[in-house]
């Protein structure tokens, strides 16, 4: 009983479920315009609409590119046909539609109509007459994905080694198989101009047949033709040198590319290249003159009857007419335009004489210093061979004779290479403003300069300004270093404790002449006085008290004032007849001590005589 209850139930189950299936299908078969194409079959059915179809609205661009990505990427870049006038801002259903059947053609290509420039890569030449799949086919598409789908024209390069076999095995500097061919046929490379390569075709050169340079091989049991790496710099690279050397190997010196035949050396071979560059009279020479042809008329032989002759003396083939007195090297001083012209005196090599000529005497003539003969011997070990001694001896001693250049150079008398650092291991070391002051300052005081016992103290060249104005206890023996310094006149380090005054407080930082007044503002002839001032404030400062605060006929304004500023600091109101005491000690002093006027002059008074409250208060 409970396997029959059981069978029963599934058999309900099985029921409902086909009834299902068929309402469903029903509906949507009533919804389906037909059936999708067969790549497209796998979006049937209800749920799967809303891939395709937006609701309520067409079928939607966005999302057919959804799905076809390599399309969009192409769109997006702007590339290809679908991104061409003809298509470009058109519904993808308005080319593509669905739901015509199963085995409705969804791509609609007329291979023979369809313009292949729309794609962005024109058909030229050969190419227009190939077949499509010639090109289009799956082993040559790079991306993997492309390559999985049926049917498909996407993913090729448009690089010619894409298709075709590289014919020059990348030997080439260049891929670009266009420089030199069109799209009419392989061979021949009518966009090649052997012009424009390293080496102009000229003369014969132009009717060679190309395979006798560019030769053809074997390589990787196919015919191969090297155009790359072919050597051209000589032309015994590809010509048998029948001079075997003799001249180089640079044959355009003499021959030229329209016959070997052609001897061209008189006016293009480079003498420059052999031991004997031509210059002057012997480049209007004929060859023959010096060269014997027609003994020598062998291709081997010609040319080289100076083969191992000494090019070095020019009385390898001129006679000597000075016998030798002058030397082998006649251009020492004659040029080769004439024997009888004399080379510029300034292009004698001088060095040879053992003095070579520099600065100032490459510029004298030299009968300034040859007075008789050229050849005659000279002193020249010293200055002073030729030149006076200007400094009339002053710098020899028993033991030293110095010469001139280790001081003066042959540039020129004025300048000195008497360094600092040579000064500062004499007597008088050079320190501070010293060591900017020019020499003249010191050794020129007159007409004549002067080196020697010109002084080593301050006042010997130094105006003494202080004179008779210091006393002798700051000022012993007239040395100027107790208060100065080299650095600088103005910069001044004397101690003022030595003295009765003690500087402190604002005195501290005053002037020196703000106390010590000079006698005149003449910087060069004013003279400052040191001695006979008082310490009283008053001899430097006004008294602006007048006489209220004498004592003895003296104010002492310390009683009051301190040094560091006016400001009464040392003054103490409690200790005065008037303590300040309550509301006193908050009221201004102007409003007790007044200004008055006495003999003209305006003074504040502060020593009162009455106390009373009234005399300030009323009564």
């Amino acid at each position: 009983m409970y396997l029959s209850r059981t069978r029963h139930t599934s058999y309900g189950t099985t029921l409902i479920i086909a009834l299902i299936v068929f309402w469903v299908n029903s509906v949507y078969s009533q919804i389906s315009p037909g059936d999708l194409a067969r790549p497209h079959a796998q979006l049937e059915g209800m749920l799967s609409c809303t891939k395709c179809h937006v609701l309520g609205d067409k079928v939607s661009n966005e999302k057919c590119l959804d799905c076809h990505k390599e399309i969009k990427t192409r769109v997006d870049q702007k590339k290809g046909f679908h991104s061409s006038t003809e298509v470009k801002g058109k519904d993808c259903f308005s080319c593509h539609s669905d739901h015509h059947g199963r085995n409705f053609e969804i791509i609609r290509f007329d291979s023979e109509k369809f313009n292949h420039d729309l794609t962005g890569y024109k058909l030229t030449g050969a190419h227009i007459k190939a077949d499509c799949n010639a090109c289009h086919k799956d082993d040559r598409i790079e991306s993997a994905e492309l390559r999985k789908k049926e049917n498909t024209y996407l993913g090729l390069k448009t690089t010619c080694i894409s298709c075709h076999k590289d014919a020059h095995n990348n030997t080439l500097s260049t891929n670009d198989c266009a420089k030199c061919h069109d799209t009419e046929a392989f061979a021949p490379a009518p966009l090649f101009d052997h012009s424009k390569s390293k080496f102009p075709l000229k003369g014969k050169h132009k009717d060679v047949d190309c395979k006798r340079c560019h030769e053809i091989t074997f390589v990787n049991s196919a015919l191969f033709q090297k155009f790359a790496g072919v050597p051209f710099n000589s032309c015994v690279v590809c010509h048998e040198d029948v001079h075997n050397g003799e001249f180089g190997t640079n044959c355009k010196e003499c021959h030229t590319e329209d016959s070997f035949q052609e001897f061209a050396g008189r006016s293009t071979f480079d003498h420059t290249t052999t031991r004997f560059p031509l210059v002057g009279k012997h480049l209007t020479l004929d060859c023959a003159k010096c060269h014997q042809l027609e003994t020598n008329s062998r291709p081997d032989n010609v040319f080289q009857d100076y083969k191992y002759k000494d090019f070095n003396t020019c009385v390898t083939c001129h006679d000597d007419v000075h016998e030798q007195k002058l030397g082998t090297d006649c251009r020492q001083c004659h040029v080769e335009e004439s024997f009888q012209k004399i080379r510029n005196k300034k292009d004698f090599k001088h060095e040879l004489t053992g003095y070579p000529l520099e600065g100032k005497h490459i510029t004298v003539d030299c009968k300034k210093c040859h007075e008789t003969k050229m050849t005659d011997p000279l002193e020249h070990n010293r200055c002073a061979d030729c030149h006076d001694d200007f400094h009339k001896g002053q710098f020899i001693t028993e033991t030293l004779k110095p010469d001139c250049k280790e001081c003066h150079s042959v540039e020129g008398f004025m300048g000195s290479l008497y360094t600092i650092e040579k000064h500062n291991k004499g007597p008088f070391p050079l320190v501070g403003a010293h060591l900017a002051t020019p020499c003249f300052a010191c050794h020129k005081k007159e007409e004549e300069w002067s080196f020697k016992n010109i002084g080593q103290n301050c006042i010997d060249c130094h105006d003494d300004v202080h004179k008779g104005l210091i006393t002798e206890k700051y000022y012993p023996q007239n040395t100027c270093n107790q208060c100065h310094t080299p650095d600088a006149w103005a910069e001044v380090a004397f101690d003022h404790k030595q003295t009765t005054f003690e500087l402190e407080g604002k005195h501290a930082s005053t002037s020196c002449t703000s106390c010590h007044v000079p006698d005149t503002l003449t910087i060069t002839t004013r003279k400052v006085g040191f001695t006979g001032l008082k310490t009283e404030c008053t001899s430097c400062h006004e008294n602006v008290h007048d006489t209220q605060f004498e004592a003895d006929g003296v104010t002492d304004c310390k009683r009051c004032h301190a040094f560091e500023a006016w400001k009464p600091s040392n003054f103490d109101h409690s200790t005065a007849r008037f303590a300040l005491e309550g509301a006193h000690k908050n009221v201004a002093c102007v409003e007790c001590h007044k200004e008055e006027v006495q003999d003209g002059k305006k003074v504040v008074q502060y020593k009162l005589e009455q106390f009373e409250c009234a005399t300030c208060h009323g009564e």
